[in-house]
C-alpha cells in the first residue's frame, strides 16, 4: 500500500513519478472529464438556515478542497464517519480496522445549492465511484466512497441519483458508493483541515487533488468560487 505520507517525504518529481506508477486511476486529462447530468430527484429548500451533507471518497484533503470551492457552501470539515468515537484518530483510522471512512462534513445553504447538486459535483469530479475501498494510490476501507445521509430526503435523493447514473451507464463499471445513515461525524486533527490551501505544493496535492478543483472550475463554472479567506470576528 502506498500512503500519502510517502509522497510528502519525496521531492516533487520523484513523487509525481511514483504517483503515476502506483495510482489505480491517474488524474484524468481535462478532455476526459465529463459533467454528469443533474439528479432528476432533488430539492431546493426555502427554509432558513444551513443544512449538512457528509460524504466520503478517498483522502479527505481532495474532497474538502472541491467543496470549499462550491458556491453556497459555507464550511467544510475533514473528519471520520462510520466508526466509534474512541477510534476517531488519524493513526487508528489509517490502519483500516476502525470502520471509519475519511469523510467531510459540508455546511451549505440549500437556497443557493441543492443537496442533489452537491452529489452531482461529488460524482463528476471528486472521486471515481467504481473503485472499491480505494481512490487513486490510497487503498483500504478507510478510503471507501460513502454517502452518509442525514434524513429521508437525502437518502431518497442519493439512492435515486445512483439509480439514474446506473441506468444511463454513466460509468464503465458498477457504482460501489455506499448510502448509509449518518451516525456521527468526528472532526479530524487540526493539521488536516484546509490541507489543500495550506500545502498547495505538496506532491500528493499536486498530482491527486489539484486536478479535481480544476475540473470543478471547468465543468461547473457557475458554481465555482475561488479560495475563501477565513475571517475571525473578535467579540468585545
Amino acid at each position: 500500500m502506498i500512503r500519502r505520507t510517502v509522497f510528502q517525504a519525496l521531492p516533487l518529481a520523484a513523487a509525481l513519478m511514483l504517483a503515476g506508477l502506483t495510482a489505480c486511476r491517474p488524474a484524468a486529462a481535462a478532455s476526459d472529464v465529463v459533467r454528469l447530468p443533474a439528479p432528476t430527484v432533488d430539492a431546493m429548500k426555502a427554509a432558513q438556515g444551513d443544512e449538512t451533507a457528509v460524504l466520503a471518497g478517498g483522502c479527505f484533503w481532495g474532497i474538502e478542497a472541491v467543496f470549499e470551492h462550491v458556491k453556497g457552501v459555507h464550511k467544510v470539515v475533514s473528519g471520520y464517519s462510520g466508526g466509534n468515537a474512541d477510534t476517531a484518530s488519524y493513526e487508528q483510522v489509517s490502519d483500516g480496522g476502525t470502520g471509519h471512512a475519511e469523510s467531510v462534513r459540508i455546511q451549505f445553504d440549500p437556497k443557493q445549492v441543492s443537496y442533489g447538486t452537491l452529489l452531482q459535483v461529488f460524482f463528476s469530479v471528486a472521486l471515481d465511484p467504481t473503485e472499491l475501498n480505494r481512490q487513486g494510490p490510497d487503498s483500504g476501507t478507510q478510503y471507501r466512497s460513502v454517502i452518509f445521509y442525514g434524513n429521508d430526503d437525502q437518502k431518497k435523493i442519493a439512492t435515486s441519483y445512483i439509480a439514474q447514473l446506473t441506468g444511463a451507464k454513466s460509468f464503465p463499471a458498477p457504482i460501489v458508493t455506499q448510502v448509509v445513515p449518518l451516525r456521527a461525524f468526528y472532526p479530524a486533527e487540526a493539521y488536516h483541515q484546509h490541507y489543500f490551501s495550506e500545502h498547495p505544493d505538496n506532491p500528493y496535492i499536486v498530482y491527486n487533488d489539484a486536478p479535481k478543483v480544476a475540473h470543478l472550475k471547468q465543468l461547473f463554472p457557475a458554481l465555482y468560487q475561488p479560495d475563501q479567506q477565513a475571517v475571525e470576528v473578535q467579540l468585545h
